[in-house]
């Protein structure tokens, strides 16, 4: 589906005033080849910890986007070009992270879209601490299993439903 995420807000007034369609805060970066993606969200919430994107990442991702709660983190990247690879080879659409993400040469040659708040050297651990599945805080943003996902170079939309 193309689409544009002013075009979205403009046709969707009503879904902005009622709060079922929000817009990410602009503090995110973007990655990787792709100028827009979207997709329903599968979502996990994690510190500093990237085993569970890992797994996520190694599922079949049917068109989904993936969401990671880092808590904002900026200590640690929570995405390299490996984890990149493996979402474009799964099926992903899209990935966004409330946190920083790697290896920006490889992230920037990848198909996969990324937004991401910035870039850190440093890997995270890979304990498998955090949850999938949940409602998590994105700059503020809630965003559920199954939201709708919308991301383009002028921002990010999260939509309760599909929007056309």
């Amino acid at each position: 589906m193309k689409f544009s995420s002013c075009d979205l807000c403009d046709a969707h007034e009503d879904l902005l005033r009622l709060g079922t369609l929000q817009v990410l805060p602009p503090v995110f970066q973007r990655y990787g080849q792709a100028p827009a993606f979207s997709g329903p969200a599968f979502t996990l919430k994690v510190f500093e910890d990237n085993a569970l994107v890992r797994s996520a990442l190694e599922q079949p991702g049917l068109g989904q986007v993936l969401v990671v709660d880092g808590g904002g983190s900026l200590r640690c990247g929570m995405v390299g070009g490996k984890l990149a690879a493996l979402a474009d080879t799964n099926g992903w659409n899209g990935i966004i992270v409330f946190g920083c993400v790697r290896d920006v040469d490889e992230l920037n040659a990848g198909a996969v879209g990324i937004r991401a708040l910035g870039l850190h050297p440093q890997r995270s651990a890979r304990k498998g601490l955090g949850d999938a599945g949940l409602t998590v805080a994105i700059a503020g943003v809630m965003v559920r299993p199954g939201d709708w996902i919308y991301a383009d170079a002028d921002g990010v939309l999260v939509s309760q439903e599909p929007l056309s």
